[in-house]
């Protein structure tokens, strides 16, 4: 009887096989077993047990973590380290929810970056800092800011740069039949698509205001034109 085993730990990193060796004259037949660490993680796996005369050989093969998410309070130590000037408290009560709402979506097991939840972001932080009253200092607050949630801040605005770019030379027409088109952006929200279609995509607040910064700059805001491209891409 072959043995297929699996377990899943938040913030996978490697994996390894492992063999252990039970003695014990019954039979055994396929068992589920849940395992809950003290040390946070959690692994669910279904394992055979290959029955001889002499032993029963049980075979897992399992997927381990070498780190764990960082804690809120880390990812918000590291912005204030690096932008150490006052920022005034109309502005630094919204940033402080904002970094702790984006590190719980930064985290969570399902994440990806893609550059339709970068425009998003970046349409919510421009927005927001709009009146701030040196440019030089909202862009060194809005670096500080992605870089403690260990991304890279050139490449939001470069991706949303290329989005809103590509979004303004569309039409209705042309943005719900993007999946028929080949293109660097048309390739983003295809792979958007089919992550979304397999279970591997992670909704969140700034992806949908992403969609409807694209749908805004291609002059698309008949309702209908909305329910066909979230069709497509969420």
């Amino acid at each position: 009887m072959a043995a297929v085993t699996s377990l899943s730990f938040s913030a996978l990193s490697h994996t390894f096989d492992r063999t252990l060796s039970v003695s014990s004259s019954p039979t055994f037949a396929s068992t589920f077993v849940s395992v809950r660490l003290r040390s946070n993680l959690s692994c669910d796996f279904a394992a055979t047990v290959r029955a001889s005369n002499s032993s029963n050989t049980l075979v897992i093969r399992c997927m381990s973590s070498t780190s764990e998410a960082p804690p809120v309070s880390e990812t918000k130590l590291n912005f204030l380290k690096a932008y150490k000037r006052p920022i005034p408290s109309i502005y630094n009560n919204v940033l402080q929810e904002l970094i702790v709402q984006q590190h719980l979506m930064r985290y969570k097991k399902t994440y990806r970056y893609d550059p339709v939840f970068a425009l998003g972001f970046v349409t919510v932080y421009d927005q927001l800092m709009e009146g701030y009253p040196s440019d030089e200092d909202r862009n060194a607050i809005f670096k500080a800011y992605i870089e403690a949630l260990k991304e890279d801040p050139e490449q939001y605005r470069k991706d949303t740069q290329k989005l809103e770019e590509w979004a303004r030379a569309q039409t209705p027409a042309s943005l719900v039949e993007f999946s028929s088109r080949e293109g660097e952006i048309e390739g983003i929200l295809k792979d958007i698509a089919g992550r979304a279609g397999d279970g591997r995509f992670s909704y969140s607040r700034f992806f949908a205001v992403g969609l409807f910064r694209l749908l805004e700059l291609a002059n698309a805001s008949e309702p209908t034109i909305l329910e066909k491209v979230v069709a497509f891409s969420v």
